[in-house]
């Protein structure tokens, strides 16, 4: 069995993130989606909803499980038997930053992590760019599958 995760905090998950699940779960035969916990961090969304939310736009994937962890990676992958980390690379400025990850989780445990390219499209976006543009009433359709557009309404009408 062919086992990957695809890490991140995915506050929220935005279509760069889930075409990059997308192509892992053509590649392996279970990729695992795990959503980092950072109690330094205030989220937009808890990770409850980042987990129900990832899990229903990737439910026609059939491979994927989404789990939240907290600490290290590298320790996530070993009580799960993953052998390699899956990271979409943006730009240049991505693979200086993941590269001396890969390295260090290489080095602590042996995963390999695996380089994927986003697609062009995607190549500029972040949760953080979408949440600022939603914030300020932009139209962040095309950034987001249809039921996260949904939460980010609600929760940015909430507060």
């Amino acid at each position: 069995m062919r086992r990957a995760v695809c890490p991140g905090s995915f506050d929220p998950i935005t279509n760069g993130h889930l075409d990059i699940i997308a192509r892992a779960s053509k590649l392996y035969d279970e990729v695992y989606v795990a959503v980092m916990i950072n109690k330094a961090k205030k989220g937009l969304f808890e990770i409850d909803e980042r987990i129900d939310l990832i899990r229903q736009v990737t439910a026609e994937f059939g491979n994927v499980t989404v789990e939240s962890f907290h600490g290290l990676l590298v320790d996530f992958c070993k009580q799960r038997d993953i052998p390699a980390i899956v990271k979409g690379l943006r730009a240049v400025s991505d693979f200086d930053y993941e590269l001396q990850m890969a390295q260090m989780n290489n080095g602590l445990s042996g995963v390999e992590t695996l380089f994927v390219p986003t697609n062009p499209t995607y190549s500029f976006l972040s949760s953080s760019l979408v949440k600022e543009v939603a914030a300020w009433g932009g139209d962040v359709s095309h950034l987001v599958p249809p039921i996260v557009l949904q939460a980010l309404d609600q929760r940015l009408k909430k507060d």
